[in-house]
């Protein structure tokens, strides 16, 4: 299958960055072809302008907007990897999410009712945070979480959320920890590719 990785944090030695290797040897284990779109590493500007939003009405979108959405447009299956900040998106993938998902690539209106247009493919976002998970369910954070992304962004394009990972506490995360959720990543990929395969 053709996988894209979109992945955002600055450190390099994250624990971001450690899930994001190891879900890249899964996929490479496997013979997938993978595309890696490191938005910090590419310098990738997060910031909507006029033109921009000129521009998606218009079908006109920038050169580095267009490259990404080909990119997109390329792959079977995405993945998205960043930490929760301030209980959203790190501001370089909202911005990459402003820019990208664009009107007229990512959804439209047809007489009045929106339509996402990235049918057919499918997510996996993994994500960490600093507080537990139950800190999340008390105060309705794990909800809002789900409805602003999961629905606001991702089934709302029209993309298949295959899993969610909330990985909680991860500031203090143990080495039994990363161990878990590596496998519980591997159980997951394992099995969406065996969906893959009995589908062809």
């Amino acid at each position: 299958m053709r996988h894209l990785i979109i992945y955002a944090h600055p450190n390099p030695n994250s624990l971001n960055y450690a899930l994001l290797q190891h879900v890249a040897d899964i996929l490479k284990s496997e013979h997938n072809e993978i595309r890696i779109r490191n938005l910090y590493q590419i310098n990738f500007d997060p910031v909507l302008s006029w033109s921009d939003m000129e521009g998606q009405r218009s079908g006109k979108v920038a050169d580095d907007v267009k490259a990404e959405q080909e990119f997109i447009s390329w792959a079977e299956h995405i993945t998205f990897i960043y930490p929760i900040w301030w209980t959203g998106l790190p501001a370089l993938m909202k911005g990459y999410i402003d820019r990208v998902f664009s009107y007229g690539f990512a959804y439209c209106y047809e007489q009045g009712i929106q339509k996402g247009l990235l049918k057919g493919k499918k997510v996996i976002i993994i994500n960490t945070h600093g507080k537990s998970r139950e800190e999340y369910r008390q105060s309705g954070m794990d909800k809002a979480l789900t409805l602003t992304s999961d629905h606001g962004i991702f089934t709302y394009s029209g993309l298949e959320i295959i899993q969610h990972f909330f990985f909680d506490k991860a500031d203090r995360a143990s080495t039994e920890d990363l161990r878990t959720w590596k496998e519980q990543i591997n159980y997951v990929y394992s099995q969406s590719a065996q969906s893959t395969i009995q589908m062809a």
